[in-house]
């Protein structure tokens, strides 16, 4: 019987052990699309608790301790930090299987020296030795991402944004890279009810009159420029539901100005227009060399009561299950059509798509990039053992996962990085396993060297972020 959380967890196998030990544990880690705040970098936020590190913003905590009986007034409400961290010690045991149990176990252990299970009983002693040490030096957001051995740090930025914290750090000469990356979902869903307001926000830090679709489309190239020489090479999308419809300038200029003229639309119209606003996009973002990023299948703010009360990203959203493979094909076959597809990370939120996935990013390789066309790994609700090992079988069953760029946080949390360890000892076991089957060789040589390209250089290659650094980063804060 295996201790918990001791050195040889998740790996079940001699290989796996050596894999890990030997050649994956400790690479730096490149977390190429994070919820991170870089004005928290920026001022080296510190906190004051335990609960104020762990559990402001954290909606996988959340809804763990709502399924567990625990009152919103103890999670989001008015209860002191204290009450908050005890209700999240009681709910902890409750967790066993779901990965959080381990989670919280390893950023206990590898931040804070932590060896204590968390329980009712031990919450006590474990709130004051973190607090304790949470008091001293050496505990701010920038030291948890430095002692996590984090090489790029790459935040989700919308359009609108100054990018002044990120010009700060590189200013100062912070010791990680910290790179914007270019969010423009607000841009692409014109029926919000705030989307006419957001076109006078890009009008305004773009210092263009928007006085129609071609001016709106010249403002975001012009913020993609302006991301651009802030080191920018990364873009991110939320596509909650995958549509496409054939759209012509002329048909996009129509729905604008409809829209801006206060006019409601109809649904087709709804998806011509952000068919040819995404086109464009994906246009200029390969022209600049960048990647793009897909998310897809999220169904949130599913809970309208709690979604009036607390906003979105609260801890109500779930799996969709709109079919993707037609018009995501469509609309990746229309940028090759003009020989625009940029390097692309496709992710669904819905495990059912993850063949899909790697069948159509094997529909769209070009033959120069390795791994051009990119099946991202497991992502939000799939951030588990069996839901990182069934999207590295499918890459590893239908293309190559020897070219696969691994693991990323997507995490608003500056201890969240223990993830990337818990996929790098996933990894090691999966080949480790591969192994001891006869279905690979047991060569140390080779397979190290696919578990350091997955963990770490796949993605340094993929993304060179070092061209960052060789951009003009203008001063200038917009």
């Amino acid at each position: 019987m295996k201790a918990f959380l001791d050195e040889q967890f998740l790996l079940n196998s001699q290989t796996a052990e050596k894999l890990y030990h030997e050649f994956a544990k400790n690479l730096p880690i490149i977390d190429y699309h994070c919820h991170l705040s870089p004005k928290e970098i920026y001022e080296n936020k510190t906190f004051q608790n335990i609960t104020e590190a762990w559990l402001y913003g954290d909606h996988y905590k959340w809804r763990a301790m709502r399924a567990n009986g625990i009152p919103e007034t103890h999670i989001t409400g008015d209860a002191s930090d204290d009450e908050k961290f005890l209700a999240w010690a009681k709910t902890v045991p409750m967790t066993i299987g779901n990965p959080l149990y381990h989670w919280t176990h390893l950023e206990l252990r590898r931040y804070f020296d932590v060896e204590e299970l968390l329980n009712e009983e031990s919450a006590d002693i474990i709130w004051k030795k973190v607090n304790e040490k949470l008091q001293g030096d050496g505990f701010g957001a920038r030291d948890f991402i430095v002692k996590s051995n984090v090489e790029t740090v790459v935040t989700t930025d919308d359009p609108v944004d100054s990018l002044i914290y990120h010009q700060q750090l590189r200013e100062e000469g912070f010791s990680v890279q910290v790179l914007p990356g270019f969010r423009p979902d607000k841009a692409l869903d014109i029926t919000n009810d705030l989307f006419i307001e957001y076109v006078h926000q890009l009008a305004e830090v773009s210092s263009i009159k928007i006085e129609s679709y071609q001016d709106f489309i010249k403002a975001l190239h012009m913020r993609i420029d302006f991301f651009h020489e802030q080191g920018c090479l990364i873009s991110d999308h939320a596509i909650n539901e995958m549509t496409y419809e054939d759209t012509t300038e002329e048909e996009a200029t129509i729905i604008f100005h409809k829209r801006m003229s206060g006019h409601p639309l109809t649904e087709k119209e709804k998806v011509q227009f952000k068919t040819h606003t995404f086109i464009e996009l994906g246009q200029a973002y390969a022209q600049r060399g960048w990647a793009m990023q897909l998310h897809i299948n999220a169904l949130r703010n599913n809970n309208s009561k709690m979604f009036e009360r607390l906003g979105p990203d609260t801890g109500y959203d779930a799996m969709n299950d709109e079919d993707i493979a037609k018009p995501l094909c469509r609309v990746l076959d229309r940028l090759e059509q003009a020989y625009a597809l940029p390097k692309t990370i496709l992710y669904s939120l819905n495990p059912r798509d993850n063949v899909v996935i790697s069948t159509i990013a094997g529909s769209f390789q070009d033959g120069k990039t390795p791994g051009k066309m990119q099946h991202g790994t497991a992502w939000w609700f799939n951030d588990t053992k069996q839901g990182m090992t069934e999207q590295m079988m499918a890459l590893s069953s239908i293309g190559l996962i020897s070219r696969f760029i691994g693991m990323l946080t997507d995490s608003r949390s500056f201890l969240s990085y223990t993830r990337h360890e818990y996929f790098r000892r996933l990894l090691c076991d999966i080949i480790g396993d591969w192994v001891e089957k006869g279905e690979a060789p047991n060569d140390l040589n080779l397979l190290g060297g696919m578990v350091k390209g997955i963990s770490y250089e796949n993605a340094k290659q993929y993304f060179q972020f070092e061209r960052a650094n060789e951009l003009p980063h203008k001063s200038k804060m917009i």
